[in-house]
């Protein structure tokens, strides 16, 4: 009975992604923000500190449930609030529902996959990820190959500790957040000209060269650490 109560978290976090896919992709967009826009803005002028607690909270179910409409509230948070305390707001956010999944797919399903990791390639990726573990997940969250509910699953799956999954997960979404922060917080040009903003931005020379920057010198460990191996 306990097996299966530890699973029901990741169950229903699964139930809640693969509904909010069907029914909520196109309630959560750029045409839903730009069309209450005003009532937001005027919500968080009347009620400053409810609309801060509130918007954290939902940016907080939005990622621990894969909710569709992350990269929308982290413009709304830069929209609504500001470069700051937007972008702190959208960081503790996404970090909050990312920790949110990892417990529950640690507790459901964690253990027992880790287990099964005993041999083969399996074995080796669960053995890599585990010695470099901070360098490790700092890079998958600076480089977002991976979509995010899966860069939120793997670590569980391997037998990550909770510390070091947060403080990395905190630590390398925040220049995208800065990013995505500094886009909302221009949005009322965006709507004014009745356009939409473009969010390929992330993928120019001056902002990704910076974070694949920063992704090698977070492999910098694993490498001196490979090479020291060699030497001996």
């Amino acid at each position: 009975m306990t097996k299966y109560l530890n699973r029901l978290p990741i169950l229903l976090i699964l139930v809640a992604a693969v509904a909010g896919a069907v029914f909520l992709r196109d309630q959560l967009n750029f045409a839903a923000l730009a069309q209450n826009r005003q009532a937001l803005l005027a919500f968080r002028d009347a009620n400053l500190m409810l609309a801060s607690v509130g918007f954290v909270t939902a940016y907080i179910i939005i990622v621990a449930l894969s909710l569709p409409g992350a990269t929308i509230a982290t413009l709304t948070g830069g929209f609504l609030f500001g470069m700051f305390p937007g972008t702190l707001y959208n960081v503790v956010g996404a970090t909050i529902g990312a920790v949110g999944i990892f417990l529950a797919a640690r507790a459901g399903f964690g253990a027992a996959m880790a287990n099964r990791m005993t041999s083969g390639a399996p074995a080796r990726v669960k053995a890599a990820l585990q010695e470099n573990q901070w360098s490790a997940l700092l890079i998958m969250r600076l480089v977002p190959v991976l979509p995010f509910f899966v860069a939120n699953l793997i670590p569980a799956f391997v037998g990550i500790r909770l510390v070091p999954f947060a403080l990395t997960t905190l630590v390398g979404i925040l220049p995208g957040a800065l990013v995505f922060t500094s886009i909302g917080a221009g949005l009322g040009e965006v709507f004014a000209r009745g356009e939409t903003p473009d969010l390929g931005v992330i993928f120019t020379p001056p902002v990704l060269l910076p974070l694949l920057g920063l992704a090698a010198l977070a492999a910098l460990p694993v490498l001196l650490k490979s090479l020291r191996g060699k030497d001996v």
